[in-house]
């Protein structure tokens, strides 16, 4: 901004509460959650979702395993009054699961609600009205706190008025100070005091105060401090469950509730991914997932993210943004080389370390959770592109390929497949990866062919074998014969025979491929020029002996 236009800004008043206690608490049980995807979520999209739609969302929530799903706003509209029937109408709600239908404090929309939810077996009526100074000041046209107390008293009794026409059904209530987040909070107390008065709640029988961030108007910690307000200040405090309801204009939602709890709230709203009006409501996936990986239990399971993700952007017709957190596109990829060879240690170490502990404690550099744990999984971690290193390579040729590369073969293999990738100005996929390995460093037969080989168990003194090879060098075709104390030994007295030795053979390695069809073995020969270069070339074989004979002759072109 300008600084002409930054002048009509002021800073957020701070809460009186020197004494503040939540900065010394912490998190150590999951709050009620109440999801409000059909209800907050539905009415924030460009393209609301049919009836059929919201069906399968709800399905989809008390999968998850949400006990309090706000359903809509019956009272607004024939479709939302609908929707709600057929809920109760076709038994779909599981004995479990309570509804939260939302009503504004007027009597014919309180009326229109109850014929709604008549037949449900539990039903959380959620009651609002506006009190902020703003709102007074602007919407209501200078109302005054009494004015607006009023409504708030009237409509709960008219919800208590109406109980008795519905016995049936258990009805809870919920009031809602709403746009609490710039209101003053004496006053915030005063109505929400006034509700429980005509309400009558008991220890046995709570109602819900929901105190909204309607709109997020400054920092978390400010949030926290008047939600601990409310909390200290209130009469009969056990007698109300505390709710808490943020938004996301100052993108710090899921921190404001974070902070909220341990201010004392007992309870959540919020959507999936955060959809909602504006920047969003509280992303309760990220809510509970932080507090998975903290080794708490939420009662929502979200084990299988993409299939959440794909019924949400299918119905609601939003995108999951690629950073989002846990449910991302790449929030578990890392381009970064650091970053990928880190990751590819952790895992290893932690392979190891399972195998002698069950109950190990998750622990990879820059993984927060296991992917596996909400159904990602561990292919995508590691992408390539210029900005990756050995370590991502190895990874890749690992754990999608089979080739365990010696730990010295990284940094060349790594340095020339990060710099194909700078070449084209583009990420490599796991399938390139392999392919260029392959062209670059398997079996590659250029100036020296191996034509054929033979080994002769019935040469030399004991231990040693002889060897027959045919290759062809530069076009001419020749047939060497060396002696030596294995295959590779044999076949570089061989080459030594012709004069081809310019080199020391320093490392030889061996494995059979993982995952592929098992019958192949990989092998790696690490050469030294005479000038202290040095390379390392991989063989592919069925057979273990030629796999490494391969790797000496890929090698010994290498080094050319």
């Amino acid at each position: 901004m300008k600084i002409e236009s930054i002048r009509k800004y002021r800073p957020f008043p701070k809460v009186a509460l020197p004494d503040r206690q939540w900065p010394e608490k912490e998190i150590t049980e999951a709050p009620t959650w109440c999801s409000v995807d059909l209800r907050d979520g539905n009415q924030a999209l460009p393209v609301p979702m049919t009836v059929e739609e919201k069906l399968e969302m709800f399905d989809l929530l008390v999968g998850v395993g949400f006990k309090e799903i706000e359903v809509g706003f019956p009272s607004a509209s024939e479709t939302e009054f609908q929707f709600l029937r057929r809920l109760i109408d076709e038994d779909r709600i599981p004995e479990d699961v309570t509804l939260q239908v939302l009503v504004q404090t007027r009597r014919h929309l309180i009326e229109r609600t109850f014929e709604a939810i008549k037949g449900a077996r539990e039903v959380i009526v959620h009651i609002y009205n506006s009190t902020s100074t703003l709102q007074r000041k602007v919407t209501f046209g200078d109302a005054t706190m009494e004015d607006i107390k009023a409504i708030a008293v009237e409509g709960a009794k008219v919800v208590k008025e109406l109980v008795p026409t519905i016995p049936e059904t258990k009805i809870r209530l919920q009031y809602s100070p709403e746009s609490f987040s710039d209101t003053e909070l004496d006053f915030s107390l005063e109505i929400c005091e006034a509700v429980m008065e005509v309400w009558q709640p008991t220890v046995e029988d709570r109602m819900i105060l929901n105190l909204p961030a309607t709109v997020e108007w400054t920092t978390p910690n400010v949030h926290a401090d008047q939600i601990e307000w409310m909390c200290r200040n209130l009469k009969e405090r056990e007698k109300v469950f505390i709710s808490l309801h943020t938004h996301n204009d100052r993108g710090t939602g899921v921190a404001a509730t974070e902070l909220g709890l341990l201010a004392g709230a007992d309870r959540v709203e919020g959507t999936l991914f955060g959809n909602g009006e504006r920047t969003g409501n509280l992303d309760i996936v990220t809510v509970a997932l932080n507090m998975n990986s903290h080794g708490i239990e939420t009662g929502l399971d979200f084990s299988d993210l993409p299939r959440l993700r794909e019924v949400y952007e299918r119905t609601t017709r939003m995108v999951v943004p690629d950073r989002q957190p846990y449910a991302g596109e790449l929030v578990f990829t890392a381009f970064s080389g650091s970053h990928q060879d880190a990751i590819k240690k952790g895992f290893d170490r932690r392979d190891k370390e399972t195998k002698e502990n069950d109950a190990i404690y998750w622990g990879v550099p820059y993984l927060t959770i296991d992917p596996v744990d909400i159904g990602r999984s561990y292919e995508s971690i590691v992408r390539i592109n210029s900005q990756s290193g050995k370590g991502g390579v190895a990874y890749i040729l690992d754990k999608d390929h089979g080739f365990d590369l010696p730990k010295t073969m990284h940094p060349q293999v790594g340095k020339r497949i990060y710099d194909m990738a700078d070449e084209r100005g583009s990420e490599l996929s796991p399938d390139e990866v392999g392919a260029a390995f392959r062209e670059q460093f398997v079996n590659v037969q250029t100036e020296l062919e191996l034509l054929d080989y033979e080994l002769d168990h019935h040469v030399g003194e004991r231990g040693e074998v002889g060897c027959t090879a045919k290759v062809r060098r530069k076009g001419d075709e020749l047939t060497l014969k060396g002696v030596g104390n294995g295959p590779i030994n044999a076949f570089v007295q061989a080459m030594s025979s012709q004069g081809w030795k310019d080199f020391v053979l320093t490392d030889y390695r061996s494995h059979s491929i993982k995952g592929g069809s098992g019958a192949d073995a990989a092998a790696y020969v690490q050469l030294r020029k005479d000038d202290g270069s040095i390379i390392w070339g991989a063989g592919v074989d069925t057979s273990i002996e030629l796999a490494g004979v391969k790797a000496l002759v890929c090698a010994w072109n290498l080094l050319r």
